[in-house]
């Protein structure tokens, strides 16, 4: 599903180019559950940006459903990104001017599905998340918990490929938090792939695979003990 070969990110000074990623290689079957760790700087937001199409990488390959992003027109990528990508972020992101209905609607009007179909498909994320007595608050009513679940309600309504997360849990209490990578492994186990940014090892024990950076390159790459999964995921 995903191929990265030699992807580098930098920025170049008036005298030194600065590396963010360096020399990155990496491949992510469909179906897997991957999680990226490693130490603030070491370049994690960075990759997870670049595997998103919200950012390019400064050099390499990157292949997408057999696509290579490297070379496409930004229209295009644009397109890949908006129907087959979901993105958790770190920061809510949601958009002030409109209400938890509307929030979790704007994906599916972006990619052109009709009224009806809408309506049922917000409704069930409302009903999955327990929201929906909130679903005409608007993001400032909320708490910072409240406003991460919404974002990741957002992220998944359109059922997408991929779904990118950057510290998914970041803003949440535990429980909520259990909630959300429970949610994560049974999205997965139907099959969507999964990337998440933690720097939680629990967090990380729900996926397969633990690919480490520092400092801009990948350290180990490493499947996890599936055994070590709360009974309950």
């Amino acid at each position: 599903m995903i191929r990265l070969s030699n992807v580098d990110k930098f920025v170049d000074g008036k005298f030194q180019r600065t590396f963010i990623l360096k020399g990155i290689d990496l491949q992510v079957n469909q179906g897997e559950f991957v999680t990226i760790m490693g130490p603030s700087g070491a370049g994690k937001s960075s990759l997870l940006n670049i595997l998103g199409m919200l950012d390019e990488p400064s050099a390499g390959e990157y292949y997408f459903l057999d696509q290579p992003v490297h070379t496409l027109r930004e229209r295009k990528r644009s397109d890949i990104h908006k129907h087959h990508i979901g993105f958790v972020f770190q920061a809510y992101h949601l958009i002030d001017e409109l209400t938890v209905y509307e929030n979790i609607e704007t994906p599916l009007i972006y990619k052109g599905i009709k009224g009806k179909e809408r309506k049922s498909m917000v409704a069930e994320m409302l009903d999955r998340f327990n929201i929906v007595a909130k679903k005409d608050l608007f993001p400032e009513q909320l708490s910072g918990g409240q406003q991460q679940v919404v974002g990741i309600a957002r992220a998944i309504v359109g059922s997408p490929k991929l779904l990118l997360a950057d510290e998914p849990t970041g803003n949440l209490h535990s429980e909520q938090g259990e909630m959300i990578m429970d949610l994560f492994t049974e999205l997965n186990s139907e099959g969507m792939t999964i990337i998440q940014v933690t720097h939680s090892e629990k967090n990380a024990q729900y996926g397969s695979r633990i690919i480490r950076l520092e400092d801009g390159a990948v350290k180990s790459d490493e499947a996890t003990s599936r055994t070590q999964q709360p009974q309950n995921a």
